[in-house]
C-alpha cells in the first residue's frame, strides 16, 4: 500500500443529517461493528456536543459518484456509533433501520440538567442550533482506495492503542450517576492530588486518581474500609448505582469538606509522611472523614453538621502520623501493615485503628510501644 490519500475537513451535524436524508451516507459498512452503545454513552455524547467540546476524528471515504443518480456518496470508516447516536437523536426518521427500543434515548440528568429527558424537538431553538452547527473534525479518504486498504486502516485504528487498565475500561462502559460523581470529584480535586504529590501526570493520564476517588466514595457509602485489590467491588458499585445514587449531594459535599480540611492543615505535612504513598492516602482520608462526619454517617437518616477539629486533635493527627513514619514500631502487625504495598482490608484497618487510637489516647499508645 502506498501513501494514503486523504484530506482534512470539518462538517456540521446538519451536513450529516442532510446526507443521511438524501441517502448519500453509508453509515454501516460491512466491516464496521453494529451499534452497541448504551443509553448513558449516547447521553454523554450529546451533552459533549451541546457543551461544544471536542470529539475524536471521524473517518469517511469518498465513493465514486453514482452515474445513474449523479449523487456523491460517502461511507463511514470510523465513527459509526457517534454518528448513529447523533442521527437517532436529531433525525430518527432518517434512519431506515431505526428501532425505538434500541435507538431512542434522551440526555440524562446527571449529564445535563437543562436538557435532561427532552427530545430534540423539545429543546430550545438556541440549543437545537448549537447541536446542528456543531462541527466534527473529519478525515476523508480517497475513492481510489479499495476495500482491502480501508479495512486495514480500520483495523489498525482499533488495535494500536495500549492495553486499557480497569479504570479506563469503566470510563468507556459506564456513564451513570456513580461514574459521573467519581469523575467530577476527581477533576475538581485534581490540584489537591498533585500538590500533595500523591499522583504524577502519568498516574492521572491513566485515571489512577479516579480509581482512588471511586474507592473513597464506596467507603463513604458502606461506612467501612474496603479492599482496593478487588476490582470487582468497584465494578459492582459502578453498575449498582449507574441509574441512581442515593445521597449524591451529601457524598459530594462531605468529600469536598474532607479534602479541604486535609489541604488546610496537612498539605505541607503529607508529602513527607507515610500517607504520601498511594496505598496509604486512602487511610488518611478515612481518618479525617471519620473525625469530621463519622464513618457510618452516610447510612444515618439524620444529617449532622461537620465536626470542627480542635487544634489539639489536629496536632495529635500530625504526631501520630509522624510516629508511624519515623519512629521504630515494635508492634509487628503495624510494622507489616506499614511496609505492605497491598491495599487489603487488614492492612488498611490496622493503620486506621492505630491512628484513631493514637488520636484518642496517645499516652496509652506510647506506653504500649515502649514495653
Amino acid at each position: 500500500m502506498g501513501t494514503i490519500e486523504y484530506k482534512k475537513s470539518f462538517f456540521k451535524v446538519a451536513d450529516f443529517v442532510s446526507w443521511q436524508k438524501d441517502q448519500a451516507l453509508i453509515l454501516s459498512p460491512k466491516f464496521q461493528r453494529r451499534s452497541v452503545w448504551k443509553s448513558g454513552t449516547k447521553s454523554f455524547l450529546i451533552d459533549t456536543i451541546v457543551r461544544g467540546l471536542p470529539i475524536p476524528i471521524i473517518f469517511l471515504r469518498d465513493l465514486p459518484i453514482d452515474l445513474d443518480t449523479l449523487r456523491p456518496k460517502r461511507e463511514v470508516i470510523d465513527g459509526q456509533q457517534r454518528l448513529r447516536t447523533v442521527l437517532s437523536f436529531v433525525a430518527p426518521q432518517s434512519l431506515p433501520d431505526y428501532d425505538p427500543e434500541k435507538d431512542q434515548f434522551t440526555v440524562q440528568k446527571n449529564h445535563n440538567k437543562e436538557i435532561a429527558g427532552k427530545t430534540f424537538q423539545e429543546l430550545d431553538d438556541e440549543i437545537k442550533r448549537d447541536i446542528l452547527d456543531y462541527e466534527f473534525s473529519v478525515h476523508i479518504l480517497s475513492p481510489r482506495m479499495d476495500d482491502r486498504e480501508v479495512i486495514d486502516i480500520f483495523r489498525r485504528m482499533n488495535s494500536t492503542y495500549y492495553q486499557l487498565n480497569k479504570q479506563e475500561l469503566r470510563n468507556a462502559e459506564y456513564f451513570g450517576e456513580f461514574k459521573t460523581l467519581a469523575y467530577q470529584l476527581a477533576v475538581e480535586c485534581l490540584n489537591y492530588w498533585k500538590n500533595w504529590k500523591i499522583f504524577n501526570d502519568d498516574d492521572i493520564a491513566r485515571m489512577k486518581e479516579v480509581k482512588l476517588t471511586s474507592e473513597l466514595i464506596i467507603m463513604m457509602i458502606e461506612g467501612k474500609l474496603l479492599t482496593g485489590e478487588n476490582e470487582d467491588i468497584i465494578d459492582g458499585f459502578y453498575q449498582k448505582y449507574d441509574d441512581t445514587l442515593p445521597n449524591k449531594s451529601k457524598i459530594y459535599d462531605n468529600f469536598h469538606n474532607t479534602m479541604k480540611v486535609i489541604d488546610d492543615y496537612f498539605k505541607d505535612f503529607l508529602p513527607s509522611s507515610k500517607f504520601h504513598e498511594k496505598t496509604k492516602i486512602y487511610i488518611f482520608f478515612a481518618v479525617i472523614y471519620d473525625l469530621l462526619f463519622g464513618i457510618n454517617s452516610m447510612k444515618s437518616r439524620v444529617s449532622h453538621p461537620i465536626n470542627k477539629l480542635s487544634s489539639e486533635v489536629l496536632e495529635k493527627i500530625k504526631i501520630g502520623s509522624d510516629y508511624l513514619t519515623n519512629k521504630p514500631i515494635i508492634n509487628a502487625e503495624i510494622e507489616k501493615a506499614l511496609t505492605s504495598r497491598r491495599k487489603g482490608v487488614t492492612e488498611r484497618e490496622t493503620i486506621f485503628n492505630y491512628l484513631r487510637s493514637f488520636i484518642s489516647n496517645p499516652t496509652e499508645i506510647y506506653a504500649k510501644e515502649s514495653r
